[in-house]
């Protein structure tokens, strides 16, 4: 590896690692602008929609500020692709979800969001994983469904709705940060997410105003719609595709193992949330099972 590669690798896992940190806010965050069954806030539907409004009327400025061409013909469908993930389903499924699940449950559900990126990842690069990383893939998911059934409650032993918006929320994010790392190794990293935002605006911006709050919202719940708006659905991409970019898509979204649990410490002074013993140990055989297929050979499709 030449000086100026080891500097770019180094640079892009700092800077995705700064993206991880700020995603991992994003579900408690998320759970105080939604609130609880007993004292509910925002709709998912305003979350989502209404974040990425603000997200969008800021890209609209930077765009304009640093005289970002206009996307070629080639990149306007994976651009709606990565719209389609990071802009409509993770930000709907998960808004939707808060309110019926802790933010500490939550996170071990999306733990497994590094090997559904890489999965997603090798398929759109034409990749073949080995036999051992399917197998970490499917322990990883199985240790989530059923840490997700023993929680859920539920005499049928099946999941909760809240946990099946989660796992599908951690597909949608999978393929939207694929597609959008892809597009940042031609385009500049901010400009992928601005022009998503963007090219979303015509659904977004109606159904915000459908969506508007008819009863009065805590202060604290419009803290946490302004941080998934500014950080969590804008910021937090500069950072990720770039580092993504950088210093390359295996090695860098390697820092999601960390997510899930900055996500649990950061659930404690925000929601007043506490770890429990259970919860721990499956977060940790996830990410275990996370790191362990990260390290599996991944080959060249024929």
């Amino acid at each position: 590896m030449t000086p100026n590669s080891a500097g770019a690798t180094r640079k892009g896992l700092w800077l995705g690692l700064l993206g991880i940190v700020i995603f991992s806010v994003t579900l408690p965050m998320t759970r105080l602008a939604v609130g609880t069954p007993d004292a509910p806030q925002m709709s998912g539907l305003f979350i989502a929609m209404g974040r990425a409004v603000v997200a969008a009327g800021l890209s609209a400025a930077l765009l304009l500020v640093t005289r970002a061409p206009m996307p070629e013909r080639k990149d306007w469908l994976p651009l709606a692709i990565t719209a389609i993930g990071v802009v409509f389903g993770f930000p709907l499924l998960t808004s939707i979800a808060m309110r019926y699940a802790e933010a500490m449950h939550a996170s071990v559900i999306v733990g497994v969001l590094p090997l559904a990126t890489a999965a997603v990842g090798a398929l759109l690069h034409r990749q073949r994983p080995s036999t051992g990383f399917w197998l970490c893939a499917a322990l990883g998911s199985a240790l989530v469904v059923v840490f997700a059934v023993l929680r859920s409650g539920s005499a049928s032993f099946g999941l909760s709705f809240a946990d099946s918006l989660l796992l599908a929320a951690m597909l949608c994010a999978a393929v939207g940060y694929c597609y959008g790392g892809r597009l940042a190794h031609h385009m500049r990293a901010e400009h992928v997410i601005c022009w998503a935002l963007v090219m979303s605006l015509p659904i977004t911006l109606p159904l915000a105003i459908f969506s508007w709050p008819a009863q009065a919202i805590k202060p604290a719940a419009w803290l946490g719609f302004a941080y998934v708006a500014v950080f969590s659905m804008w910021l937090g991409f500069f950072a990720w595709y770039r580092g993504l970019a950088l210093g390359g898509t295996v090695r860098v979204s390697q820092v999601q193992l960390v997510q899930p649990f900055l996500s649990m410490l950061f659930a404690i002074p925000l929601l007043g949330e506490t770890l429990d013993a259970v919860t721990v140990g499956f977060g940790v055989a996830v990410i275990a099972t996370v790191f362990i297929g990260k390290k599996m050979p991944v080959g060249t499709a024929n």
